[in-house]
């Protein structure tokens, strides 16, 4: 039978199905091989009217959607809910949750796939959490809330616009939430809740209850079978609040994150505790009172009996292991050290009691660590003024503040010895004036946290909050007093913000001439809060935003301007459409431009002397490091961010207040050595690293060598000629081979050469090594050649039998293919099709070379050996080379393939997993799964929209700072953040580096600018009136003037535009004015001062 449509509330439509219906439903979406899809059908399902499905009826709200297999059903259930939500959930989207898992791990992800989620209060904070976990992938998402959208509410609601006030707030925000991903139910209660309706949920959070409702609510959570977690949170003006209860009992499955540490042993002495070193290849991470587990171990074998021991005194290289092994085997070589992680029980206390004893608060700011005690005042004041008075304090109203104050004063002296000893009546009165609005920078961060906190809650995955975290940022206020008819609202979507800063710095905020770089993560953030808050809406304001890069599926589950339908179109152009849908009055332009030297006539110096402030939301530290010199060249506030995983930062930098971006910098990742990656690997990164660089010599760099020569063979020829190195002779060798030895013209040679590649790679390879360096071989020095961490390799024995050996040949036979345009067959993916092909393949024999040359040096950088005849094999390779090219077809051409990872029915991964997986089993090294060897090989980022959305937040805080323009640098804040432990660590931004010289000084933002194109003499004796000896003048790379040079001093009248024009052959378009110059100098003593960059105008 056929759905029947019915009207519900504000013209949604409700569809119900029969019971049967609904059951085949079910049955297809089982029986299917269901993929979670991201966009699908839109799922609506509304609650709080007479027409609501109730519990155990047979009405449903389905999506309208026909592919019944992409419906889901809300479903009705008497019983009782897991606490942590059942983990055999529909299949995981890898594509689209790529960056996520790389973060949470699959089983993570599945308990939030089984999770059901309350949020009570649909203001500004209640959408943040909600856009959270939507874009997570929580089953479901139930929005309450009796009240109707407020104009007020604009200023920090992204979801609502004007033609919404007067709806009910949760009605208002189903259906561009339902929009971020509609593998999630989300419905509505729009009625008063009952306690008994928060069973339906693992998690609940209520972010607008008061205290009184709020215990009730929290006993019933506490006490119910198995505990609901409850989270209550607040925002209120520039302070927020955070409790969480999630249960007498909470386990911690994973406290932090992190793989288990590990390291590979050196030896273990034979004693009572027993000292355990590790070779210095990388530093232990191990702490005192981990436990350890031995895998590996020669000799001493009684230690890979898999118990976990406990280790004391951890050093750099070793530890103590508290266990007797004085009649323990003599250690001989080898052996693993993992650290075991240990689940963590946590006991909760509910409200009522956390309230009068609330134990140790979270903190944020060292230099506020009074704070906390007070804000657990402020916040009960607060409850308590709107319970007697029914409204919040008005802002700018010295009475309300003062009622409010004396409320804290009461409640504090009840407390007794407990009582805080100043109340600090003038942050009071901030927290007071502020009160009733939520502000979008602070609903962004604590939506993070909150969020966050929700997913700890339903997967047990990171350590929860325990229990009260309250944070401000009064530094946000403008620094100068504001007037109280300031606070006055005037009747525009920007009064809750007016009531906490006044209406001047709000008239700052919408003239602002904003840059930001990036349209990401971060970007859609940035966009979506600086909309709310009003930035550049003004007649005199202007954003620009800049993206060279294209919307992919990945980007969909934390780039939440992003849908389905625009996969494949510019990030920019999307997102800034997308902002100015939040806010219409938002003036923006959106370009496509990467930013950099390549792009100056884009961003040029007219562009960025009229900004105000630059926003970076970028991914990578180059670019980065080119916006912080502009910034510093042109003096303008740069606001940086970053996300790594449940990790953030932020750093400000601001003109002559704190140091630029590139002065402190993280230092270089360790590489590993390419003797070890070619031959000596002993992880699996190694394996991956491997296995990316053949990917690209195979099926991209050949093959675009081989186009190269074909293009132009007698300027491809020529080149190899003057080059006559071994880099030379590599290039002609792997041309001639891949169109000569190993050219392929059917699928069957495609299926030969990926048959032999396996037995060059694992068999042979291995075999040469082995016979080169026996098991026995000793260094020159007599030590043993195969000692820790080096790992002796076996070889592989090929077997059509074993799956993952018959899945490499399936995927390099595929892809060289692709490389020599040749048909693909549908009976190579049937297995044993395959394997009746494979075998039929004729290997030869090998034997071992006794001259065989393997690098074992670990500061080579190359394979390649120089040969004292390369000029005369180069000439050999290019003659056989001519005489293959003949028989090619006319026009033959490679196709070459660039490495793309998020692509899974490409088989680059298959390829990349099965070379790294057969080079692991050859070293006995642990194998991973395509998605892990996709994270290590593909590089990828891992990402979640929680930290991403902290650290807009806590920027965005920043810019009212940097907008207003008054703030000392001990009012700016840079944060470090861990989502995961929790961390957040707020800190003063360093000032910059301070030069002296005589009674002048200076620091890396000040420029010195000459103008009216002085000659060079006039330069000179402009720096000699300072006490400085010029001895160097360069522009570019180019020296105009040296002291040392008789001959420069021919110069001295010349203007310095001409000295540059002549000398340095500098080309300068029209529109540049000015050019600078670097001067090394000295002072009367000789001693070289480092003077700022000097620029010389000439126009």
């Amino acid at each position: 039978m056929l759905p029947r449509k019915r009207a519900a509330a504000d013209g949604v439509v409700v569809i119900e199905a029969e019971p049967e219906t609904i059951a085949n439903n079910n049955k297809a979406a089982v029986s299917s091989s269901f993929k979670k899809q991201r966009f699908g059908s839109c799922i609506i399902a509304t609650a709080g009217n007479e027409s609501t499905a109730k519990n155990g009826d047979n009405s449903a709200i389905i999506g309208g959607n026909s592919d019944q297999n992409n419906s889901r059903v809300v479903e009705s259930s008497s019983q009782s809910i897991m606490a942590l939500g059942d983990a055999n959930h529909s299949e995981i989207d890898e594509d689209l949750h790529s960056r996520q898992l790389a973060v949470y791990g699959r089983e993570t992800m599945r308990r939030l796939f089984a999770s059901n989620i309350l949020i009570s209060g649909m203001q500004g904070l209640g959408v943040e959490i909600a856009k959270n976990l939507i874009l997570a992938g929580v089953k479901s998402v139930t929005l309450h809330d009796e009240g109707v959208v407020e104009l007020w509410d604009l200023s920090s609601n992204f979801v609502f616009s004007e033609s919404d006030v007067g709806k009910n707030r949760a009605l208002a925000s189903v259906q561009k939430l339902q929009e971020l991903n509609n593998s999630v139910i989300i419905s509505t209660l729009t009625t008063k809740l009952t306690k008994e309706q928060l069973s339906d949920f693992q998690a609940v959070v209520f972010t607008d209850i008061g205290f009184e409702k709020a215990i009730e609510f929290n006993d019933y959570c506490h006490n119910h079978q198995p505990p609901i977690s409850f989270i209550k949170a607040e925002v209120r003006g520039l302070f927020g609040s955070i409790f969480c209860d999630f249960g007498p009992e909470f386990t911690v499955v994973d406290t932090d994150g992190e793989d288990p540490h590990t390291g590979i042993i050196a030896s273990i002495s034979n004693d009572n505790p027993a000292l355990v070193s590790c070779v210095d290849d990388e530093r232990l991470e191990f702490q005192d009172g981990d436990l350890v587990v031995f895998s590996e171990v020669h000799g001493m074998t009684e230690l890979n009996d898999g118990k976990p021991r406990k280790i004391k005194s951890a050093r750099p290289y070793s530890f103590i292991l508290e266990e007797d092994t004085t009649n323990f085997g003599l250690y001989t070589k080898g052996g693993i050290v993992t650290q075991v992680k240990q689940p963590k029980v946590l006991n909760f206390k509910p409200l009522r009691e956390a309230l009068k004893d609330p134990g140790d608060f979270l903190l944020s700011d060292f230099s506020k660590f009074d704070h906390p005690p007070l804000l657990h005042l402020a916040f009960q004041a607060l409850d308590k003024f709107v319970s007697d008075l029914g409204r919040f304090p008005v802002a700018g109203s010295e009475e309300d503040a003062l009622k409010l104050i004396s409320i804290a004063g009461n409640i504090n002296e009840s407390l007794g010895d407990g009582r805080v000893e100043d109340i600090n009546p003038k942050l009071l009165r901030h927290f007071a004036f502020g009160s009733r609005a939520v502000l979008n920078p602070m609903a962004a961060m604590f939506g993070g946290i909150v969020g966050q906190e929700v997913v700890k809650a339903c997967s047990g995955k990171f350590h929860p909050l325990f229990q009260f975290f309250y944070f401000d940022s009064v530094e946000s206020l403008p620094s100068e007093p504001v007037d109280p008819s300031d606070f006055r609202p005037l009747n525009s979507r920007y009064d809750a913000q007016i009531s906490v800063f006044g209406s001047k710095l709000q008239k700052k905020l919408e003239d602002a001439k904003v840059f930001i770089v990036g349209s990401g993560a971060l970007g859609c953030e940035f966009l979506k809060n600086i909309a709310l808050m009003g930035v550049s809406c003004g007649d005199q304001g202007k954003l620009t935003i800049t993206d060279d890069d294209v919307i992919e599926k990945s980007n969909l589950s934390r780039q939440f301007l992003f849908r389905d339908w625009n996969i494949g179109q510019a990030k920019s152009t999307v997102a800034a459409s997308a902002a100015a849908s939040i806010n219409s009055r938002l003036n923006i332009e959106a370009l496509q431009n990467r930013v950099g030297p390549e792009t100056e006539n884009v961003f040029d110096d007219t562009f960025w002397e009229n900004l105000t402030v630059v926003i970076n939301a970028l991914d990578n530290v180059n670019a980065r490091l080119y916006v912080d010199q502009k910034c510093l060249y042109f003096q303008k506030p740069l606001l940086e961010s970053g996300t790594l995983g449940a990790k953030c930062n932020t750093q400000m930098v601001i003109p002559h207040l704190t140091e630029n971006y590139g002065a402190s910098r993280d230092p270089p990742e360790k590489q590993a050595p390419m003797c070890t990656v070619h031959s000596f690997p002993h992880n699996i990164d190694h394996c991956l690293t491997w296995a990316r660089s053949e990917f690209e010599g195979l099926l991209e760099k050949t093959p675009a060598e081989v186009n190269a020569y074909l293009s132009n063979p007698v300027e491809y020829k020529t080149a190899q000629r003057n080059a006559g190195d071994a880099q030379a002779r590599d290039n002609l060798e792997r041309v001639l081979e891949c169109l000569e030895k190993e050219k392929c013209e059917t699928f069957q040679d495609c299926i030969t050469w990926a048959r032999l590649r396996f037995e060059d790679y694992f068999v042979n390879r291995v075999k040469q090594l082995i016979y080169t360096f026996p098991e026995d071989a000793a260094t020159s020095t007599g030590a043993p050649f195969w000692s820790a961490p080096k790992r002796f390799p076996q070889p592989l024995q090929f077997s059509a039998a074993d799956p993952s050996h018959l899945q490499f040949v399936t995927a390099a036979s595929i892809l060289r293919a692709e490389t020599f345009g040749i048909r693909i067959p549908d009976w190579v993916r049937h297995p044993k099709m395959l394997a009746e092909t494979v075998e039929k393949v004729i290997v030869p024999d090998f034997q071992p070379k006794k001259d065989a040359n393997i690098v074992t040096d670990e500061k080579a950088t190359t394979l390649s050996t120089a040969s004292i005849d390369d000029a005369a094999v180069i000439n050999e390779l290019i003659f056989k080379l001519e005489l293959c090219t003949e028989n090619l077809p006319q026009g033959f051409r490679m196709k070459p393939i660039q490495f793309e990872k998020d692509d899974d029915t490409n088989y680059h991964m298959d390829l990349i997993a099965g070379l790294a997986n057969m080079r692991a089993r050859n070293y006995s090294i642990p194998e991973v799964d395509k998605l892990k060897a996709k994270f290590i090989a593909g590089r990828i980022i891992p990402a979640i929209a929680t930290s991403t959305a902290m650290a807009t937040g806590l920027v965005c805080l920043e810019l009212y700072k940097v907008l207003d323009g008054g703030h000392k640098v001990e009012d700016y804040r840079n944060t470090f953040a861990n989502l995961a432990l929790p961390l957040f660590s707020m800190a003063e931004p360093v000032p910059p580096k301070v030069i002296k010289h005589g009674d002048m000084s200076w620091t890396v933002w000040d420029r010195w600018i000459l103008r009216d194109n002085p000659t060079l003499r006039e330069l000179l004796q402009w720096l000699k009136d300072k006490g400085l000896n010029a001895y160097s003048i360069s522009y570019g790379s180019c020296l105009l003037y040296n002291s040392m040079f008789p001959r420069h001093r021919e110069r001295m009248d010349k203007k310095f535009v001409d000295l540059a024009q002549e000398v340095a052959k500098a080309d300068l378009p029209p529109n540049r004015r000015h050019l600078d110059v670097v001067v090394a100098c000295e002072d009367d003593e000789d001693n070289d001062i480092d003077i700022p960059q000097i620029s010389i105008y000439f126009s």
